[in-house]
């Protein structure tokens, strides 16, 4: 029995959420036991709860006999605990996997770079939600099962990691943050004006130099601005890209969409075997 703790290291999810996750996973997974930490549903206004209340529920399901940990849901808020997260957990041998993306890019970037837990970006429950979203769960319940149809197709061997472009951003600069030379970056976004990403893509690509080339995945949801901005916007990745003397090396298959797919952190390709 593989079994997986869930926590909400930034924003709640709903119970009936929760309940629709674990319908599946007995019905499509039984050799998969999950186990949703009660603070996953707790109302801290914004967050799941107090900062206090997030970071003791994400020991706990460090700590315990779980093989993978599995962020319920982003948000924001993992940023607030990742300081504490390191403090607890650095020098620990890092076999757990921790499965999750956007605002959980914090904490998948410190357990990269500490080694204290394999990180792995993709699905989490909360996307039982969208359109689609039993397929985004049944990939990340795969991914767990063994399977490997879910992976991000364009892995090629080379160490690569993925993140929302705003956390990935956020976290350059920061103690956090892993030397990332020689890696394939793959980056999406969600709900950002083009002059937004354009202005991202210009910190970005500083801190950036010396990696071995950039994906750019879906960025949706893209508001409208009084003005077009005028790009399109893999020609402003491109552009910055240039500018750095990084190679952009095309589109990734992840984004904030029931279609997105999972890219383990570091090097894995298609002749590789799952994370042991």
């Amino acid at each position: 029995m593989f079994r997986i703790a869930i926590c909400a290291p930034a924003t709640p999810i709903r119970s009936e959420d929760a309940a629709r996750v674990e319908g599946l996973a007995r019905a499509e997974f039984p050799d998969l036991q999950l186990d949703f930490h009660p603070q996953c549903f707790a109302d801290g206004g914004h967050f799941a709860g107090p900062d206090a209340m997030r970071l003791g529920a994400l020991l706990a399901c460090a700590n315990s006999a779980a093989d993978a940990v599995w962020f319920a849901k982003g948000g924001y808020g993992s940023n607030r605990i990742v300081a504490q997260v390191v403090e607890a957990l650095a020098g620990r041998e890092g076999k757990q996997q921790w499965l999750g993306y956007s605002d959980c890019g914090y904490l998948l970037s410190a357990a990269h770079k500490h080694g204290f837990a394999r990180s792995i970006y993709g699905p989490m429950p909360v996307d039982i939600r969208r359109e689609g979203g039993d397929d985004a769960i049944r990939r990340a319940l795969g991914w767990f099962a063994g399977h490997r149809e879910g992976l991000e197709p364009n892995l090629d061997g080379r160490p690569t990691v993925a993140f929302n472009l705003i956390t990935l951003a956020m976290l350059c600069g920061t103690r956090f943050l892993p030397d990332l030379t020689g890696y394939v970056v793959m980056v999406e976004e969600v709900a950002e004006h083009l002059y937004a990403i354009d202005r991202l893509f210009f910190h970005v690509t500083e801190h950036l130099r010396g990696i071995a080339g950039l994906r750019l995945g879906r960025l949706s949801a893209i508001p409208e601005n009084d003005r077009p901005f005028g790009t399109e916007p893999e020609d402003v990745v491109r552009d910055w890209c240039e500018r750095a003397g990084i190679p952009y090396l095309g589109r990734a298959d992840i984004g904030h969409d029931a279609a997105n797919r999972i890219v383990p952190f570091g090097p894995f390709g298609q002749a590789q075997d799952r994370l042991a």
